[in-house]
Order: structure tokens, then sequence, then C-alpha cells
């Protein structure tokens, strides 16, 4: 990987890997519908961060709230899998904290690029 990668692409780098490594042992009624929706929108993450490094500030804030809100929804897609006993509470544990740290680093590249170019 390259070393100037955001700190948010190498999280979410490293959460689609932890993701899929777990996903491989999913039963087959979670991995055909939930855990192809989970990696899709994960790869989805993945991919608007890596344009939203180098796009406008319009446009990186338009892409960094989608990034928040498929953030969001992957928590609730992750603990759906938790609670249909698709990963144990360890790995759903592990997952989440990944998320909620790409979470806080998406709020964090928000708030810095409104306070360094108030509307």
């Amino acid at each position: 990987m390259s070393q100037n990668q955001t700190p948010l692409f190498v999280k979410t780098y490293d959460f689609y890997k932890q993701y899929y490594s777990y996903s491989i042992n999913f039963p087959k009624s979670s991995k055909e519908v939930l855990g192809k929706r989970i990696e899709t929108l994960a790869l989805e993450v993945l991919e608007l961060v890596c344009l939203a490094e180098y796009d406008e500030i319009n446009s990186k804030l338009k892409k960094l709230n989608k990034i928040s809100n498929n953030i969001d929804l992957l928590k609730v897609l992750i603990r759906l899998l938790y609670e249909t006993k698709s990963v144990n509470q360890k790995k759903y544990i592990l997952l989440e904290g990944n998320l909620q740290e790409m979470g806080r680093m998406t709020g964090g590249w928000i708030k810095d690029i409104k306070n360094k170019n108030p509307e």
C-alpha cells in the first residue's frame, strides 16, 4: 500500500480484509444476501474514500457525507449479522470497533474541511 493513503483509507481497507476473512465461514443463507450487501457497501466506501482524497472541496464533502451514511448502514448490517448468529461476539466487536473508528475519522475529516472552508 502507498504511504500517502489517508488513515481512513487504511482503516477501510483493513475493515474489508477482516470482514472478508470472516465471511468465508458464514452460513449460506447469510452469505448470499446480507453478506454480499455488506461486501458491496464496504467496497463502495473504499472507492469513495479513494475518490474523495483528490476531489475539490464541494465534491469531497458530498462523498464524505455518503461515506458517513454508508458506515452507519454498515453498522446496522453488521449488527444484523451478529443477531442472526452469522458472526460470534468477538468478531462482531472487532468489526463494530473498526466501523466506529471509520465513522470518527470521517466526521473529523468533514469537520476539518468545514473549519478550513466556512460557507
